[in-house]
């Protein structure tokens, strides 16, 4: 009855409003990725940068990224979804700005570090604000558009990186204000957060955040906006008879009643983990440096990263379309088995690459399928694990947990994250000169 209620009553154009809002989060934390790929040569000319200096420096958003998702949850409880939200989009604002202009890598890891404590909170806000105020028929295909909008993202800093370097001759060469084209890439990352807060101040907050501070009134208004007045009425009295057996959220809401944590709990951070493990950041954050090493000029290599981002957005709208059809596990499957054929094609062509005339280059024919079977790899993964674990990690949790649950879920992701890319120049130093794997 609720569900027929709420087909005939939604204000879909209010909730399409909501949802886009809420995703910038997403995009903001793609964007940032997708910069990062761009300007390694820059960070290792202007700060003589070695593999491992390069590695913490381009990492060094990941650690903040950990802290920010373990805190937003407790944050948002007491603040709001929104105010929470856009505390992060000032930080990332702020954060932007000093990355371009930092005049030292310590200076630019902290900004990096504090751009991912606001990316941080933002990946989980999100996902958590949309479950809220949507209905649970539509949940995971408006839930998955949080990874179309951070590989969005990727590709819009994809798209500026190449039109920067070209305009600028390279990387280094110079443009606007007399800066190199590197540290524009990090200022322009400014506009989508600055978008974000502009665009937040036009949404409500959470009718269950409202509830919970009793404020009641502003909750009902808020879903009779979203799903019409009766429903509304019926939503509201479900929220508050959810809350009254509920107590105040804390992270002693994930252990269970003979200690340690619920198996729910450690099956999302097994999610978020595994997502982390297929290597899908070395290919936004290190891909310009990897095709470069195998002979691709660095031109060729950023269009490279745009087509890797096309296909990937493409492949989330075909994740949307199945998500609420076919299920999460079936994707899940079906994404770690093409995941694994295609990464095991792309390290034997990589294995491949040898010296030609001094530089390091692999057989035509080799760098054709090893490009291939890389977009075939984003392919498989933003068709399955890349959204399927944000819509599971959104949905999955009880609602007295939600917030604690997502905050260790969302710490152990970008922990993964860190280790994965800052691990990577160590294991697999890519210079022009010479490729070790």
């Amino acid at each position: 009855m609720m569900q027929a209620i709420e087909r005939n009553s939604l204000n879909l154009a209010l909730i399409g409003r909501i949802v886009a809002v809420a995703t910038i989060g997403g995009f903001m934390f793609g964007y940032d990725s997708g910069a990062i790929n761009g300007t390694q040569d820059g960070l290792k000319h202007a700060f003589g940068l070695g593999e491992t200096q390069l590695g913490l420096t381009v990492s060094a958003l990941l650690p903040g990224c950990a802290l920010g998702a373990f805190m937003a949850g407790r944050f948002a409880d007491i603040w709001g979804r929104r105010t929470v939200m856009m505390a992060a989009a000032i930080i990332f604002i702020i954060s932007a700005v000093a990355s371009g202009g930092a005049s030292s890598a310590l200076m630019l890891a902290f900004a990096r570090f504090f751009a991912g404590m606001a990316v941080g909170a933002a990946s989980v806000l999100s996902p958590a604000y949309i479950s809220e105020v949507t209905p649970a028929d539509i949940r995971g295909r408006l839930s998955s558009l949080q990874q179309v909008m951070i590989i969005s993202g990727l590709t819009g800093a994809f798209f500026a990186n190449y039109y920067l370097a070209q305009t600028a001759g390279s990387s280094l060469g110079i443009i606007w204000g007399g800066q190199p084209a590197w540290r524009w890439m990090f200022w322009v990352q400014a506009l989508p957060a600055l978008l974000f807060l502009t665009a937040l101040l036009g949404i409500p907050e959470s009718p269950r955040f409202l509830v919970a501070k009793g404020r009641k009134d502003e909750a009902l208004r808020v879903l009779a906006r979203l799903l019409g007045t009766q429903a509304a009425t019926i939503k509201l009295a479900e929220i508050d008879a959810s809350l009254s057996h509920d107590h105040r959220p804390s992270l002693a809401d994930i252990r269970k009643p003979g200690g340690g944590w619920r198996t729910i709990v450690w099956v999302g951070i097994g999610l978020a983990i595994f997502q982390q493990l297929v290597g899908i950041n070395v290919v936004f954050y290190y891909g310009a440096s990897l095709w470069q090493a195998v002979g691709f000029t660095e031109g060729d290599a950023l269009k490279i990263n745009i087509v890797s981002g096309v296909v990937s957005i493409l492949a989330c709208l075909v994740s949307i379309m199945l998500i609420d059809r076919i299920g999460r596990r079936p994707l899940l499957l079906v994404g770690s088995a093409g995941m694994t054929l295609t990464l095991g094609t792309r390290a034997w062509c990589f294995s491949q690459a040898g010296m030609v005339n001094g530089a390091l280059q692999m057989p035509d024919a080799t760098g054709t399928i090893a490009l291939f079977a890389a977009n075939i790899f984003v392919i498989f993964f933003n068709l399955s694990w890349g959204p399927v674990m944000w819509v599971m990690l959104g949905e999955m949790f009880p609602n007295q947990m939600r917030g604690s649950a997502l905050a260790v879920a969302g710490a152990a992701q970008w922990l993964a994250n860190f280790l994965v890319s800052s691990s990577f120049p160590l294991i697999c130093p890519h210079r022009v000169d010479r490729l070790v794997c």
